[in-house]
C-alpha cells in the first residue's frame, strides 16, 4: 500500500520529537527542537554571509525553515560580511536547511541554570 507523497512529514508544529526515519525500526530522538520559538521571532544565518530574521512558521528534520514577514540585512557590497544597514523585505520565505548556519530566537537566549550535558550519577 503506498502513501500519498509528503503525506509521512509535516512541516513545524510539535511532531518533531523523534520517531523513525527510514526502515530497521531504529528510532532516533530528534536534537532539534524549535516548537519554543514557532509564531516568535527569530534570526537566521545562511551560508554566505546573508543573514535574516522572521516569525518561524515551521521546520523538518532537515532544517528547511519556513519565515514568515522575513526581513533580510543587506551586505556591503565590497564585504558580504560586513552589514550595510540597509533591509529588503522578502515576506514568506522557505530557507533551505543546506544553507542555514544558525538559528537564535531575536529576543536574545535565555540563561542555563544547570548544565543539560552533565549526568548526576557517580563519578567515575
Amino acid at each position: 500500500m503506498s502513501t500519498p507523497r509528503g503525506s509521512h512529514a509535516s512541516v513545524g508544529g510539535g511532531s518533531h520529537g523523534g520517531g523513525s526515519h527510514g526502515g530497521g525500526g531504529n528510532t532516533r530522538a530528534n536534537t532539534l527542537d524549535l516548537s519554543n520559538h514557532v509564531d516568535h521571532l527569530v534570526i537566521v544565518k545562511l551560508s554566505g554571509g546573508r543573514q535574516v530574521r522572521g516569525i518561524l512558521k515551521g521546520w523538518d528534520p532537515l532544517v528547511n525553515l519556513v519565515l514568515d514577514e522575513t526581513i533580510e540585512e543587506l551586505r556591503d557590497e565590497t564585504d558580504a560580511y560586513k552589514p550595510s544597514g540597509m533591509e529588503r523585505k522578502l515576506g514568506l520565505i522557505v530557507a533551505r536547511g543546506t544553507s542555514v548556519m544558525t538559528i537564535s530566537p531575536a529576543d536574545g537566549v535565555g540563561v542555563l541554570h544547570e548544565n543539560p550535558f552533565v549526568s548526576e550519577g557517580p563519578e567515575a
